[in-house]
């Protein structure tokens, strides 16, 4: 078989494969590119020496059975055989569930994950969103220090695993999204800078240099990077893309990276036949990152949106420190917004940032399926001192309401695993790096991050402790028990409703209507002939409704967390304390 690397500064490379080594030659028909042809099979270990130098693991790896600092090994796509067909699912109508193979389940595995994907179909489910899946250190982690950015990490059940698990998912109807992580890489088990210029220090980023998309080298750097994203979805059969932290990657050119990606991303879907998707992490608040690319957009597909979660966040628990205080003042109002316009910060003033941020949203242009609306995430719940989920301070009836708001918003809504019954584990920052000294750096990095905002250093969980993961683990039996049972009945009785009702699936922002009381905390918004209203206070409210679109009456109630009538000839909703109602009018 052919071996091929990209190491345009080396004077010579070598190749070892299967306990032999052997020199390549330079292509002459590209650049900077060596290659050499070689026996090998499914499984063999190889590596490539430059100029001279220790035996390193070949970048675009498709496996690493012996992690980030092991050689790597020969992986045959073709010889996993597929065992069910499947046409692909794009975003409109979605709903999606974000999930950690390695706390999803005790085992923490691919397969014993896949045991689980019934009960995700079960609830409604049409969209797993992985976290990401490429090599890192040790054996457990959130998989945002990976390398290797082709491979898949062997403790899950590397990429046979990985197959195993989407061939599984697309038996039951749901499809796969991958989390990819291409502002950063490494530290640990990071030897992409012994190959080429693929960091530059042009830039800086919170990770320290920036991945090369716009200095010299960039070309090849950015080819890497493109088809690691196509590999993805085509030798995987993943149905999208989550992109993480866009705004961190610096990139200069007039032709952006992003631009590129979606260009490739879609011409792949036009190829296949399947909807293939891609969303973007950004804190921007800029809607050129969803407009498609003929309208001077980036042309991604949907953008997760902080905003509605910052605003729900606020409203629910009262907490203003950080990037919450913009939307603390008043949290109904910011709610309101976004559920209207997408974004709170639209050329609005931050105090966080100390100066204006975003860009309005054209709403009668874009379709609200492209923003993700969510309560918690990963980052959410892992990046608090105690990973604590909403459940561990709200009571069921403030759960049930933060349900409503998320899963019949006009946002395409997505879960984080287990939030779905409400469970009570906590998901806390846990890493297990084999180098003792970055080890020792991100434990104390995180004990003095909280330091600051006064928290005892004995009370932050320590990252390297296996018990830090393991108490990350659901417990698979709190939806079988009270009150984690009727929680989950009622996320999937949202769920069947939003599928059933056109009016909860309707892209149209421009349509949404919002009422609220901020003092008396209470908010309602119309979506087509359908009206929600939640009571977030712990007193019964009285919300002005009127009698319906079309006619006189309240009309029906489809749904509610606690006993309520629908309003009267008075027009009057008398909803219980924290509780929540979805009416249909006539």
């Amino acid at each position: 078989m052919q071996f091929e690397v990209w190491a345009p500064d080396a004077e010579s490379v070598g190749l070892r494969v299967a306990g032999g080594t052997q020199p390549m030659e330079r292509d002459t028909t590209r650049p900077g590119w060596w290659t050499a042809l070689a026996e090998a099979a499914d499984g063999d270990r190889y590596g490539f020496s430059v100029d001279g130098g220790p035996v390193l693991p070949d970048p675009r790896s498709r496996r690493q059975p012996d992690g980030p600092d092991g050689e790597s090994a020969v992986f045959d796509q073709n010889t996993y055989v597929w065992c069910n067909e499947w046409a692909g699912r794009g975003l409109p109508g979605a709903v999606l569930y974000e999930l950690h193979v390695g706390t999803y389940t005790e085992a923490g595995t691919f397969d014993a994950a896949a045991e689980r994907l019934g009960h995700l179909a079960e609830l409604g489910i049409t969209h797993v969103s992985l976290m990401p899946v490429c090599p890192f250190p040790g054996t457990h982690g959130w998989g945002y220090e990976g390398v290797s950015l082709w491979a898949v990490h062997e403790p899950y059940g590397g990429p046979a695993g990985l197959k195993r698990f989407v061939d599984a998912a697309h038996g039951l109807g749901l499809g796969v999204l991958l989390d990819v992580v291409h502002n950063h890489l490494g530290p640990s088990g990071n030897y992409l800078p012994a190959f080429g210029p693929y960091f530059t220090d042009t830039h800086h980023t919170p990770w320290g240099t920036a991945v090369n998309l716009d200095a010299p080298g960039s070309d090849e750097v950015r080819a890497y990077l493109l088809a690691s994203a196509l590999a993805w979805l085509r030798d995987y059969r993943l149905d999208g893309l989550r992109l993480d932290a866009v705004h961190a990657l610096a990139d200069s050119r007039a032709l952006t990276f992003l631009e590129e990606l979606s260009t490739a991303v879609d011409t792949l879907a036009a190829d296949t036949g399947r909807p293939l998707s891609l969303i973007a992490e950004s804190d921007l608040c800029d809607p050129r990152t969803t407009t498609p690319r003929e309208a001077g957009g980036l042309g991604l597909h949907a953008q997760w949106n902080d905003d509605f979660h910052h605003s729900l966040h606020t409203a629910l628990t009262g907490e203003s420190q950080g990037y919450y205080a913009d939307f603390a003042a008043a949290p109904l109002a910011a709610l309101a917004k976004t559920v209207t316009s997408a974004f709170f910060h639209n050329g609005t003033y931050s105090s966080f940032r100390g100066r204006t941020h975003g860009r309005p949203v054209d709403i009668t242009r874009t379709a609200a399926h492209r923003f993700v609306g969510y309560a918690q995430t990963h980052d959410q719940i892992g990046n608090r001192a105690l990973g604590d989920r909403l459940a561990a301070s709200l009571s069921p009836g403030l759960q049930a309401c933060t349900a409503a708001l998320v899963l019949t918003g006009p946002f395409t809504p997505m879960l984080f695993m287990g939030e779905e019954w409400g469970a009570r584990t906590p998901w806390q920052f846990f890493t297990d790096h084999t180098d003792p000294e970055l080890a020792e750096a991100v434990r104390n990095g995180r004990r003095r991050e909280f330091g600051v905002h006064g928290w005892a250093e004995e009370d932050i969980p320590d990252p390297q402790d296996p018990a830090t993961r393991d108490r990350s683990c659901l417990d698979w039996s709190e939806p079988e028990r009270e009150p984690h049972a009727r929680m989950h009945a009622w996320y999937r009785e949202l769920i069947a409703l939003r599928r059933a009702m056109p009016d909860l699936r309707d892209p149209d922002l421009a349509t949404v209507k919002t009422a609220y009381d901020e003092a008396a905390c209470w908010l309602a918004y119309r979506r087509g002939d359908l009206r929600i209203a939640v009571n977030l206070s712990g007193k019964r409210a009285s919300i002005p409704l009127g009698g319906g679109r079309h006619r006189g009456g309240g009309g029906r109630v489809l749904a509610a967390w606690e006993p309520v009538e629908a309003p009267g000839a008075d027009g009057l909703l008398h909803l219980p304390p924290e509780s929540c109602v979805i009416l249909a009018d006539g």
